[in-house]
């Protein structure tokens, strides 16, 4: 099974998981040639590939040191280095288009935050948080996140699901109105005119 892709900056690759044989490693497919490479050889899983705005490096995250924390790698694979140390889990990784920050889902103490830190691992912050706030995308300017958030509902259990907005201050927080609930936001490129 193959999940999680994310395409490479000048759309020529695609970063995924695939799991097979009871492991779950990154791959890099050529999207020419359709050639598979494995990124990560790895017992733990290997999820959530984002490459940097200038394609050299791979932020993910993996269970490879006793809980889900976030790694970063040359594109090509190996040298695997850790770059969340706070608590809690982090999941679903995504670098912004500028290459200053890395945006990240903290999962802590029975709640979720969507929140940001630098490649380095340093000035990590959260910008908001809540019952179940996940998968951030940037937009192509690198200084606003969507992210979806879902609210309990009277009973205390999973209610309605939104989309929001917030900048990297954490101060705007706006609903993005849809019609019905909606998660997993995902922000295109911009689009010549």
């Amino acid at each position: 099974m193959s999940f999680a892709p994310r395409f490479s900056p000048d759309g020529s690759k695609v970063a995924m998981s695939l799991s097979e044989n009871g492991r779950t490693n990154l791959y890099e497919m050529d999207v020419r040639g359709r050639g598979m490479r494995r990124l990560t050889n790895s017992p733990a899983i290997d999820t959530s590939p984002s490459y940097s705005n200038d394609g050299t490096q791979i932020v993910f995250n993996s269970d490879r040191g006793g809980s889900q924390q976030l790694y970063i790698m040359p594109a090509g694979g190996g040298a695997e280095r850790r770059i969340s140390f706070g608590e809690g889990r982090y999941a679903t990784p995504v670098w912004s288009p500028r290459g200053d920050y890395i945006a990240f889902t903290k999962i802590m103490g029975g709640s979720f935050g969507i929140g940001v830190m630098r490649p380095d691992g340093s000035g990590e912050r959260l910008l908001a948080n809540g019952f179940l706030v996940e998968g951030p995308t940037w937009a192509p300017n690198g200084r606003v996140l969507m992210f979806f958030r879902q609210q309990p509902n009277s009973g205390g259990r999973a209610g309605s699901v939104t989309l929001h907005a917030i900048d990297i201050t954490g101060r705007f927080e706006r609903q993005v109105p849809t019609p019905t609930d909606a998660s997993d936001p995902a922000w295109s490129p911009l689009i010549p005119q």
